[in-house]
């Protein structure tokens, strides 16, 4: 990011809010990656998705295609404050940690530990908003719920308030692993591009530097997404231990009862997702910003 001019926490805040209700629209795409991970068997068959399009395909014929935007209060409710204290808190933790190292530019390991801490962060804003979405999103647990408030109430009645925090362990190492891959390539790929001499060439770099940190952090952090979804989607039942309960225990399940390739499931959809989404976050968040400056008379 761009430590010319910082500004104040509730510009870079707003910045980060508008920049993650512009990724919205990519939805269906999570809904079928998440439909794809919580699905324990082959696929083969039955109500089993053979990939993404074959997801598509069932959820459109089957269910309808309003199905595919099953869930999607919570995300547009969530996307705002998600994408905005991503983005504040790494510009925050990158001034913190400038100055606690005594570095007056950023490199390539601050740009990995601001990015971390700011996944840590971001984290726990949005455990509530995942669980409510994953609960909606599959098609088994459906059913159960007419809506997002609904399902809200039924967690606090049914599982208590404390676990509308299920799964945050495993949200909290999904999200430091992306936002980890995707600051610390951002900071690298910028080096290797052509400098910046316009706004044409600007909106090209963020482009390109966001989108390869996006598919960056999603290669790191798919197998921790797999497993916060399951670990979501398995309500607390007083005096039993649910089979997905802690992250890496998790990862170890799947991988013994499914294979390696299992921890990859939903893997096209997210990074058909957050890959060009990682790009149309850095170039609006850049652009929001830029404004912000010159409304301020910063520029």
């Amino acid at each position: 990011m761009a430590q010319d001019k910082p500004l104040p926490f509730a510009y870079q805040f707003g910045a980060g809010a508008v920049a993650g209700v512009s990724e919205v629209s990519l939805y269906p795409l999570d809904v079928v990656k998440t439909r794809v991970q919580l699905q324990t068997g082959a696929g083969v068959g039955g109500e089993g998705y053979n990939g993404m399009l074959d997801c598509f395909r069932k959820i459109i014929k089957n269910e309808g295609a309003s199905r595919l935007y099953r869930g999607i209060t919570a995300p547009i409710l969530m996307e705002a404050p998600k994408r905005a204290t991503k983005f504040a808190a790494n510009d925050s933790w990158g001034s913190y940690y400038r100055g606690l190292f005594g570095v007056e530019k950023m490199n390539q390991q601050l740009s990995i530990l601001t990015g971390a801490s700011a996944g840590a962060t971001e984290a726990f804003v949005v455990v509530p908003f995942e669980l409510v979405k994953i609960r909606l999103q599959d098609r088994a647990s459906a059913a159960r719920y007419n809506g997002m408030m609904d399902v809200v109430f039924k967690i606090v009645k049914e599982e208590g308030p404390l676990s509308l925090y299920n799964g945050l362990e495993s949200t909290l190492w999904r999200h430091i692993l992306w936002n980890a891959g995707y600051f610390g390539v951002i900071f690298q790929v910028k080096e290797l591009l052509p400098k910046v001499t316009d706004k044409s060439s600007q909106v090209r770099n963020d482009l390109i530097a966001g989108a390869t940190g996006g598919t960056v952090g999603t290669m790191l952090n798919t197998p921790m997404d797999v497993v916060k979804s399951r670990i979501q989607n398995s309500p607390k039942i007083a005096g039993s231990v649910p089979k997905y309960n802690w992250a890496w225990p998790a990862v170890g399940t799947v991988m013994k009862e499914e294979g390696f390739r299992a921890l990859y499931k939903g893997f096209l959809p997210k990074v058909l997702r957050l890959g060009p989404g990682g790009g149309i976050l850095l170039v609006v968040y850049t652009g929001v910003m830029d404004f912000f400056r010159k409304m301020r008379g910063d520029a």
